[in-house]
């Protein structure tokens, strides 16, 4: 699978975020927190930055003093309320007035636009019971009705809540922004995600204008991320940012949100953004690398201008309560060779309750943290010898064993092939596969015999060498490869965290070849092992069908057909099994349309951990054919090509199939997902108390005196030769301290064996998870407690009981 991380476009605003860049590192941390490192792509590695001659470099920054009075100016800037122009530096004024001299032009040329009448339809999702509110049209005026003026018409149970618009279920849009053709509009509240990022990344904004504000500083991004937000800075040469800073840039931002600051989107040209931010080096970078030609949009709110795709909240008065949770230092575009920068991360809500209630998670999220289990439990650990590669210790390795081994189970009886690729191939081949150039910065690379090599990031180019090494039959089909190889990713260092962003891991990878008729089935069958997995931890998962993209590569028949056959299959297994499934336009991948699978938690966090994709492109590029029965005779011509894969790196056109032969449709799936990414998810649902069959500590047994010591290691023989992990304690510590410590162990159950359990040939068994057993056990015959236990692991159910 090539799917584990999805690069966002700078055009697209499905993620509401600033300008992507590669993810930063945290060098040191003032404050311990849960959150997940932001999952940005990567940035070229060049630590080169362009400038223009007015900018201001880092050290230039000077930490504000009173005595720099020229370097300072106490003025209203335009457009701004009279209490939020604090002392601000020159360069931060002189931005703030090109922004508003071109504003001033944006309005005037919008006052001339025409006015033609549009046609709205509302659509209100779902109601408290789950069914589907009736849609409202409404009648508009082009450049001038807003969806924000719409929420007059709806109730306001509903309009309060909301956070931003979505227009025709593609592109998020400010409230306050004018429709400019008729379409669909609905609502998101903050209890959606992407209305959650819109009110996170906007509150981000407000952190940045209150650091401006503090600091004087030069602002990188600041975009939302899994609890929250953060904002990068660079402020006066050797300073950093404390914890005392706290209160202070709280207290600003309590302010901002009081004056309720409006968000004013405006489209700026390059050439005036290069003379608006001229002065950073930071926002530079972003201008000269990642921005079309066309410009880019600029959002004000308060005293802070900021480059920015957006979109955001109406005003700063929606967000009522707001904290900083950490601060740290990072590197700029995650190169650590680069400038050395301070981030501060924050959260914010729409009301106090909400404040509460994270709080709570965040509390309850550190107690369930993989890492700290992974370290108490000595399951695994990291070590800077190979930074972002997990070292997996002895009861690590049986929870990963117990996993694969439940999938490798299913193999057998699904139809797969399980097979082996090699590690390491020529990069020609990766070239071949379009992956090279696009994908050569996240990949390692080397070099053997003067021939470039790069370590596998995925599986999928290998198994099209393996499905086309010889010739294939309509009979092998659908042919379904299986592949637990390790795999590479270049992940930047700040990106890496913990086992949920790993530069080496391995995947419950499968590729099918199958004919274009056997779509339907092979999907549905798909859905059928994805339930049976997730069943298993208790996962309830959402479907979403992503169509699509702009850039795509194929026909658009072949684009339909496809989307047509997943929907087909969609609605089967939902009518079969309940439930709905959403679709996500715009977003498949640019081979083939995919279905994205994402569950939830015990503390309903949703996580992806698998994905379905089809590919009609790589069979294109290996040029994989099979025989249909129609002809046995190969037809070798150089016939008109399918069209040029946009990456292939070969000069010549892949060959239409001759007679009696077909291209294959190629399906790429994964059920769990990296291995790592998915252990670390079930630890922090499980909180480390793992069901009975994936447990690396089932059994500790302990004796009541040392008179029964050889009964205590029969019983541990006995369950050894049943595969069962069983441990004793025949340490010369107190029985209860060796319960207690089993107890701590998270040991599944405590076998506590005196004279009369020896002479009985029984146990007395402690249950860790039925309170009622812990002060004394039940006696059970030991032939009894062998097949109950077996039978346990073999069921794999999650409730621990005989």
């Amino acid at each position: 699978m090539d799917g584990q991380r999805k690069t966002p476009s700078l055009t697209g605003v499905e993620v509401s975020t600033d300008l992507p860049i590669r993810q930063n590192v945290d060098t040191q941390s003032t404050q311990s927190s849960s959150e997940s490192s932001a999952k940005s792509p990567k940035s070229s590695r060049s630590s080169h930055v362009k400038s223009s001659s007015i900018s201001v470099s880092k050290k230039d920054l000077k930490e504000p003093s009173a005595k720099k009075e020229p370097a300072v100016k106490h003025a209203q800037t335009p457009g701004i309320p009279t209490q939020s122009a604090e002392a601000l530096p020159d360069f931060i004024i002189r931005r703030n007035q090109l922004f508003e001299e071109l504003k001033q032009k944006n309005d005037a040329e919008m006052r001339e636009k025409p006015r033609p009448e549009i046609n709205a339809v509302i659509d209100l999702g779902l109601d408290q019971h789950g069914m589907p509110r009736p849609p409202i049209s409404l009648v508009g005026k082009a450049w001038e009705s807003t969806p924000g003026s719409f929420l007059r018409h709806v109730d306001k149970t509903v309009s309060v809540d909301v956070v931003v618009a979505k227009v025709n279920g593609k592109e998020l849009w400010d409230l306050d922004r004018p429709l400019e053709y008729s379409c669909r509009v609905s609502y998101l509240p903050f209890t959606s995600a992407e209305g959650r990022n819109v009110f996170w990344h906007s509150s981000a904004h407000v952190l940045g204008e209150a650091a401006e504000c503090q600091y004087n500083c030069l602002l990188s991004h600041g975009p939302p991320v899994e609890q929250g937000f953060f904002y990068d800075m660079a402020i006066a040469e050797g300073q950093v940012v404390k914890e005392t800073d706290w209160a202070p840039l709280e207290s600003k931002a309590s302010k901002f949100f009081k004056e309720k600051q409006p968000f004013d989107r405006l489209h700026v040209s390059i050439a005036d953004l290069k003379q608006m931010f001229g002065y950073s080096k930071y926002k530079m970078y972003y201008i000269e690398n990642l921005l079309p030609p066309e410009g880019s949009t600029v959002y004000r709110c308060g005293t802070l201008v900021d480059l920015c795709l957006g979109p955001h909240i109406q005003n700063t008065g929606k967000i009522k309560t707001f904290q900083i949770m950490k601060n740290s230092s990072c590197y700029f575009r995650g190169d650590k060779d680069d400038d050395s920068l301070q981030r501060i991360y924050g959260v914010a809500f729409p009301d106090k309750k909400s404040m509460a209630e994270h709080k709570k998670f965040l509390e309850e999220a550190a107690k369930r943290d993989h890492r700290k289990i992974g370290t108490d439990q000595e399951l695994f650990f990291f070590d800077e010898v190979s930074p972002g590669s997990v070292f997996l210790l002895p009861h690590g390795t049986i929870i990963f064993n117990a996993l694969q081994k439940m999938i490798r189970s299913e193999y057998q009886k699904r139809g797969y092939q399980e097979v082996q690729t090699p590690n390491m191939y020529d990069v020609e081949l990766w070239k071949k596969s379009g992956h090279w150039k696009h994908y050569q910065d996240d990949m390692f690379s080397l070099e053997v015999e003067k021939r470039k090599f790069a370590l596998k990031p995925m599986n999928c180019p290998g198994h099209c060498v393996m499905f086309g090494h010889r010739e294939r039959s309509y009979r092998e089909l659908p042919l379904r490869f299986a592949d637990f190889g390790v795999l590479h990713r270049n992940e930047a260092s700040g990106a890496l965290n913990g086992l949920t962003r790993v530069r080496r891991f391995q995947q419950d990878d499968a590729h099918i070849f199958c004919t274009q008729d056997q779509i339907i089935e092979e999907i549905e069958r798909l859905f059928d092992f994805l339930k049976f997995v997730y069943d298993i931890f208790d996962f309830k998962f959402k479907l979403k069908l992503s169509t699509r993209p702009e850039k795509y590569m194929g026909e658009i028949e072949t684009w339909d057909m496809a989307e047509a056959k997943l929907t087909e299959a969609l609605n089967n297994f939902t009518r079969r099994e309940g439930g709905q499934w959403e679709i996500n336009e715009g977003d498949g991948a640019f081979y083939g349309p995919k279905i994205d699978i994402t569950t939830s938690d015990a503390l309903k966090r949703e996580h992806q951990c698998a994905t379905i994709q089809l590919d009609f492109q790589l069979p294109q590029n290996f040029e994989l054919e099979f025989m249909t029965g129609e002809a046995t005779v190969k037809v070798d011509t150089d016939a008109s090509a399918e069209g040029k894969p946009e990456d292939a790196g070969s000069a010549t056109r892949p060959k239409i199939p001759g007679p009696g032969r077909a291209r294959p449709v190629m399906i790429h799936r994964a059920i769990v997902g990296s291995f790592e990414r998915f252990f670390a998810v079930i630890t922090e649902h499980f909180a480390g108390k793992w069901p009975f069959w994936l447990s690396p500590r089932q059994v500790l047994v302990i004796p009541v005196m040392p008179a029964v010591n050889d009964y205590v290691e029969e019983v541990q023989k006995l369950l050894r030769a049943q595969k069962l992990h069983a441990d004793i304690d025949i340490s010369g510590n107190t029985m209860p301290k060796k319960i207690l410590r089993g107890q701590h162990q998270q040991y599944n159950f405590i076998f506590v064996v005196g004279a009369q359990e020896k002479d009985s040939r029984s146990v007395n068994i402690r249950n860790r998870d039925d309170r009622q057993t812990q002060a004394k056990g039940e006696l059970v015959p030991l032939a009894e407690a062998l097949q109950k236990l077996k039978a346990l692991r073999k069921e794999r159910r999650l409730v621990n009981a005989l």
